[in-house]
């Protein structure tokens, strides 16, 4: 997703939609039976979160710093039960995935 559409690759397939309940609807009826995932940034998934979407939460930490950037539950005021599903580890990035429970 992006508030920026003028940013997209020219022929690249981008659909622009107007908002995320739209962009979640049009994507499970794209997906079929098939899983949707959703991919961004902290505001996005800090929505997706919000909006009762997410059913699992990977979060990758990487050894690199970066700098600046938002924080992922930044301004997030809600509480998440999360429960542990597994732990990914390589020496590039450890992948956590908790099941979000509703």
């Amino acid at each position: 997703m992006t508030h920026r559409p003028e940013d997209a690759p020219a022929g690249a397939g981008f659909e622009f939609v107007d908002g995320l309940d739209e962009a979640i609807e049009r994507a499970r009826e794209a997906a079929g039976d098939k899983e949707v995932f959703v991919m961004g940034g902290a505001d996005m998934i800090r929505q997706a979160l919000r909006g009762g979407y997410v059913e699992e939460l990977t979060i990758t930490i990487a050894p690199v710093i970066l700098g600046a950037g938002k924080q992922l539950f930044e301004g997030f005021d809600e509480s998440l039960n999360l429960e542990h599903v597994r732990l990914l580890q390589s020496p590039f990035a450890t992948h956590i995935t908790y099941r979000v429970l509703h």
